[in-house]
Parts: C-alpha cells; structure tokens; sequence
C-alpha cells in the first residue's frame, strides 16, 4: 500500500461520493457500474480502499451532507465491504456487500425506467463471486461454506424484482444466468425449474440480450444432457454455439464439450479437425471406436478420460454409445458378408458376431450375444428378426440400419461443416 495523507485520504472518499450521488443523479450507468465493482481490482477503488483504511470516519462525511446521506444505506456498508475485501476478509467483504446491494434494490425498485440495469449486473455478479471466494475461506478456516447458498437467495430476490412486465424484464435473463452458475456450482439444478417456467412465459424471447441469450440456451442445453433430452439439447446447445462470439475460443470450447456427446447419441460425428482447434481430443476415440465398431476402444477412452467425462457430467451419455458402436460391427461383418455372397449377406449367424468380439479381445457368448442383438432390434439400430433354431439373425432387405436422428439434428452450428453422419 502506498502512502497516503489524511488530506488525501479525506479527498478520495469525497470524489467517491460525488461520483456515486452524480451517477445516480444523471441516470449514468457506465459510471455507477464501475463505482460497484469490487472484483474488478481498478486502481481507483484499490485506492479508495486505501483511503477508507487510513482516515476511518467516513461514515460522519456521509450523514453530514444531504447529498450524500440519502445513499447511506448502500454507500456505508459498500465502504465497509472495499476495506475488508482490500484486507483480504472475503467473508466480511461479502456480508457488507450483500447489505449494500439489498439496499441498492431497494433504490432500484423505486425507479421507474431500467437505466440502471448495467449496474445491477456488476452487483449480481459480484454477488456470486464475492459468494465463492468468501465460502473458499470458510471452508479452508474449517466452517461450513454458505454463502454461495445466500447469494442464491439474494438473487432469486432480483429476479423477482425484474420478471415481471416493463421495462426491467429484460435484464431477468442476466440474473438467470449467475443463478445457473451458482445452482450448478452448488450441484442444486433443480432449482433451475422454477426460473425456467418464468423465463420459459416470456412471449418474445428474442426481446434479451444476445449474450445472455447463448449463456441461458448453454446452461439449459446442459441440464437436458443430464435428462437425456437430446433432441431439446441439440437444439439449444447448437443456438448457443451458432450465437456466440466468433472470436471467443474459451466459451465455443465450453459448448462443444456438451453439444458433441449429444451429435455423438443422435448418430453424428464430428471430424477430426474440430477436435484439434478446440483442444476437445478426448473426445478423438469415442469417435474412432463409433467409426470402427470397435467396443473396445470405446471402453479404453472412457476409462482414459473418466474424471474428465464424470465431471462435466457426460460419462454415462458416452457410455450408452455402446449399442451404436456394436451396430456399427454389424454392420461391417454386413459389407464384408455382401462382398463375398451377396445372396446370403443378410443372414448373419450369432457365431460370426461372437468371433469378431473375441478378435476384439472381447469375450462373450451366443446368449449374451442374442440379447444384445435383440436390443439392438427393439432400438431400431437394426431391423430384422431372429432364427431361434439355427442361431441367426435375418436382416432385413430394405435398409438393415436405420440411421439414428441426424436427419433431425439442428444443422446450424458455428462448427457446420465440421459434422458427418453416421
């Protein structure tokens, strides 16, 4: 920390003020946002916090000008929240800043035109930051972490205040979003519902901002991945992917890790190229082994990579590609069947199937074999019938193997062209 006098000190939390009454004053956004900004470590309010820590009755500067005293109730605990999170205890930082920013809400309420949204995104997000940070220091001071749990409370208050009619609606989709992030932080997506079943009675939904727009069809997008809802999955993942910034790696990445094992379920394959920009090479033999019908290969990249797949939530989604990867075996003993004797090729003996396994180094018998085929019949990934007696599946003439639902899938993609059948 650098020196400073008192005169000085007096001096900074002056400006301060004057800069908070006259941006609320003229209705300034731009400059109220950057006036509650903690997180954001500008020079200004690292020195403001500086100079709350040396001249300590700022509290007597508020309550003596009228000016400023009408914006006591945010302003007094803001200040008290700059020095503690300058001092580095982030669980005091966040009490106060959560008494500033209800009382904000207050202010907020009371104004009948939404110019200050911009300034009530930086509080909800400082929220939920401040939130994580202060439950890291609870939990390493051996405590309970709680105050991410609080944070949630305080911004379902938020959205109260924005989801109904006017001009405020819009920025309920931004609250939305840090309430994603937090109920997925905290493993707690059913609570996702009820804000959904809000924004979900929205008439024009394009009516939100684009960016809050991609960050609410990824998070959804997700929570049908885990339903095993890949239609509505593909369709939301692929709206954000298709929206989003272009130039911003780190979040295409992000939806990618999601929308692939859902192009994977419904039969489509990305290339390899796609895999090689977005560092997604996990996913590289998941798609050889589709490809090859090579089960054993499936299972030696989910084993490879299952901390990974566990934590983003898609392991089992992969895992059910088992049945497409011994549909692509069949189909291959199929085309090398045909080449042979073209007239027999659609009776394929259960024997045949359990030797290509075993060349897989993947043992198993004609039972376990029949039931899988038989599943693989129920499923509409081969359709033919079984020959109980002499052990053979008959094929069926007219297309063995159906394709999946690529016919279906969302096509419009930022990565189009970078998806084939399979």
């Amino acid at each position: 920390m650098a020196y400073m006098s008192m005169g000085e000190a007096h001096r900074r939390i002056t400006d301060y003020l004057n800069h908070f009454s006259d941006a609320v004053y003229d209705q300034d956004a731009a400059s109220l946002k950057l006036i509650l900004s903690l997180s954001s470590n500008s020079p200004s309010q690292l020195s403001l916090a500086d100079a709350l820590n040396i001249f300590q009755d700022a509290n007597r500067l508020i309550k003596q000008s009228d000016k400023h005293s009408q914006f006591g109730e945010i302003v007094v605990p803001l200040f008290r929240s700059l020095q503690n999170y300058r001092l580095g205890n982030l669980v005091d930082a966040y009490n106060a800043y959560e008494k500033a920013a209800n009382a904000f809400i207050q202010e907020f309420r009371n104004w009948d035109s939404a110019w200050a949204l911009e300034a009530l995104y930086v509080i909800a997000y400082e929220i939920r930051v401040l939130a994580e940070r202060a439950d890291r220091e609870l939990a390493s001071g051996g405590k309970s972490p709680e105050k991410l749990k609080g944070a949630g409370s305080f911004l379902m208050k938020v959205f109260g205040v924005l989801a109904g009619k006017g001009p405020k609606r819009v920025g309920a989709l931004y609250v939305t979003c840090q309430l994603f992030k937090i109920y997925f932080k905290l493993g707690t997506v059913h609570l996702c519902r009820s804000v959904i079943r809000s924004i979900e009675t929205v008439r024009d939904f394009e009516e939100f901002p684009k960016r809050d727009k991609v960050t609410y069809m990824y998070y959804t997008g997700r929570l049908d991945v885990f339903n095993e809802n890949f239609s509505a999955a593909d369709h939301k993942l692929s709206y954000a992917l298709t929206h989003c910034n272009p130039q911003s790696e780190a979040n295409i990445r992000m939806i990618l890790k999601y929308l692939i094992p859902v192009k994977l379920s419904i039969g489509i394959l990305p290339q390899d190229c796609l895999l090689q920009k977005y560092n997604l090479v996990e996913y590289r033999n998941v798609v050889l082994a589709l490809r090859r019908g090579d089960l054993r290969l499936l299972r030696t990249a989910l084993e490879e990579h299952e901390d990974r797949f566990l934590r983003s939530g898609v392991y089992l989604v992969l895992e059910k590609l088992e049945l497409q990867v011994y549909q692509r075996l069949l189909k291959k003993i199929y085309i090398i069947q045909k080449q042979r004797d073209p007239s027999r090729a659609h009776q394929m003996k259960l024997e045949v199937i359990v030797r290509a396994l075993k060349w897989l180094k993947i043992d198993m018998d004609l039972d376990e074999v029949e039931c899988i085929v038989a599943i693989l019949i129920y499923k509409n990934l081969v359709k033919g019938y079984f020959a109980h007696k002499s052990k053979v599946v008959v094929l069926s003439k007219q297309d063995p193997f159906p394709k999946l639902n690529a016919e279906n899938a969302d096509s419009h993609s930022l990565a189009k062209g970078h998806y084939e059948a399979h």
